[in-house]
């Protein structure tokens, strides 16, 4: 076992082939095997080393490896099973409680893992990962104060614990506790993740000095040659909303210097051209991060100019509208939905689902069509699709529910997200919506950012940036929240949200007197 820890793996080979030819119900032996299996990618070989382990001496160890196997193989009640009758035998393996309560949360299953972590915790006080664990569904579970009590813990434990770090900056930021989140916040790299769901664990950086909010135009920090910090290289970083949300900071840049370049996804240049750089001359988009870096003095991450503006709830900076759409665009769309036999009736927006769904959030911030279809029933309302997705079951007629054809508008919801492009094309359309309704995705902060009133969908526990027990956000004063009361109980938001549109549009189908 000293040679499997160390990594030698021939040698582990070559003495537990030698063990068996002497003994071959040597258990020690074919636990070796098992896992040497494992590590060559050989699961099912593996399952059958451990099951005969198991069959001469049942030890608790042997269970929590095979446990291991049936989670590769994607047994997960197996798995369970594994765990479960390895505790039967020692229910003092805090391995054991440890590796049960991981699977159970893995599986949403969150009030088991619970038990399971506390009881973790009762035989080892110091597991690092287990405070950690346990305040993350806490969290999920609203109970924000008892979950930064084992995130603290966890740091005092082991204060590299970057998980640990970033879910911490996630209680005080959802609490409004700006000034001490912030700083934790940095570590937010720990729980980045690709479109596909995998981690993305290394933070955006270049081989530039890093900016960290010194006013760097009155000689803060000068380079070699008393030369000022000119030009601010920021840096994207991850999702579309989070770029919607936070590019309100780069014309605020523009104090402190001359340039700000900003390394764009493609999908946002456009909009960004038209609503920041046609106003602002001084910020300049990229398309990549330069391969040579003279033209820039310094560099920021997107995500983390509020801490370097010293962001507090009260300091948000939530003018709008600071993004917009393009005139000419906007007015296509205005006649084409002019041309609808629905003409005179309020236009409503709608998103039901998130995009990326190899991420777990995803499942919990999105609806169904299913579960939307019944809000989109009444015909007061003319429903357009802001729907974009690459996801086939997130779109309308995955149900064998049609969307409506567009030029007759036979069903409530009208589709024409086809011809949307980019979010410059998508901004073109809100421009000529009455509200925008959508669950917490980049939609939602595009028409948020222009102005537009949206109502937002929130997640029980949701994301940091809507705070604990609000219902309005300061960072877009015109968009309001309708929370989950429960985890996941979408009807009550959809009562809700029902209600109020009745109550925004009581006079639904009645002509408009002046042109939109």
């Amino acid at each position: 076992m000293t040679a499997y820890q160390a990594g030698r793996l021939d040698e582990v080979h070559a003495l537990s082939n030698r063990i068996l030819e002497h003994n071959a119900g040597h258990v020690g032996a074919l636990h070796l095997q098992g896992l040497l299996a494992l590590a060559s990618g050989h699961a099912e070989t593996a399952r059958s080393w451990l099951e005969r382990a198991i069959q001469i001496h049942p030890a608790p160890i042997f269970y929590n490896t095979l446990y291991a196997i049936q989670l590769k193989l994607g047994d997960f009640a197996g798995a369970i099973d594994s765990l479960r009758q390895g505790l039967a035998i020692d229910p003092d393996f805090a391995a054991l409680h440890y590796n049960l309560a991981l699977t159970l949360q893995h599986h949403d299953c969150l009030d088991e893992a619970a038990v399971s972590y506390r009881r973790t915790l009762e035989l080892d006080p110091d597991n690092s990962a287990a405070h950690n664990n346990l305040g993350r569904i806490l969290g999920d579970l609203g109970a924000l104060d008892e979950a930064e009590r084992h995130y603290r813990r966890a740091l005092e434990v082991t204060p590299a614990n970057l998980i640990a770090r970033n879910n911490l900056a996630m209680v005080l930021l959802a609490t409004g506790r700006y000034e001490a989140a912030w700083p934790y916040f940095e570590d937010r790299w720990i729980s980045f993740r690709r479109a596909d769901g995998t981690p993305a664990r290394e933070p955006v950086q270049v081989p530039l000095p890093r900016w960290t909010g010194a006013d760097l135009r009155h000689g803060i920090g000068r380079r070699a040659g008393r030369v000022p910090y000119e030009r601010l290289l920021v840096l994207d970083e991850q999702g579309y909303g989070d770029s919607l949300q936070f590019v309100r900071y780069l014309p605020l840049l523009l104090r402190c210097f001359p340039l700000v370049g900003y390394v764009c996804p493609p999908a946002l240049r456009r909009l960004y051209e038209q609503s920041l750089c046609s106003r602002w001359p001084g910020i300049r988009l990229l398309d990549a991060v330069p391969a040579e870096l003279n033209d820039w003095d310094c560099y920021c991450p997107l995500m983390s100019l509020p801490m370097a503006f010293h962001t507090q709830v009260e300091t948000i900076p939530a003018e709008l509208p600071y993004l917009h759409a393009d005139p000419k665009q906007a007015a296509i769309w205005r006649a084409r939905l002019a041309a609808l036999p629905t003409r005179y009736l309020p236009r409503v927006g709608v998103v039901w689902a998130g995009g990326h769904s190899g991420i777990a959030v995803d499942r919990l911030r999105s609806l169904t069509f299913a579960q939307i279809a019944p809000l989109l029933a009444p015909a007061h309302i003319h429903w357009i699709s802001l729907q974009k997705t690459d996801d086939p079951s997130k779109r309308a007629n995955s149900t064998g529910t049609a969307c409506a054809d567009p030029n007759t508008n036979s069903t409530p919801l009208t589709d024409w997200t086809a011809d949307l492009a980019d979010f410059a094309d998508t901004a073109a359309l809100i421009a000529n919506l009455d509200l925008v309704i959508s669950v917490d995705t980049s939609v939602a902060h595009l028409a948020a950012a222009m102005d537009k009133p949206v109502w937002l969908l929130n997640r029980f526990a949701g994301c940091w940036r809507w705070l604990q027990g609000r219902d309005d956000s300061p960072w877009y004063p015109g968009l309001r929240l309708f929370t989950q009361p429960r985890r996941g109980d979408w009807d009550d938001v959809l009562t809700r949200v029902a209600r109020a549109l009745q109550q925004r549009f009581p006079h639904a189908g009645t002509p408009l007197q002046s042109p939109r």
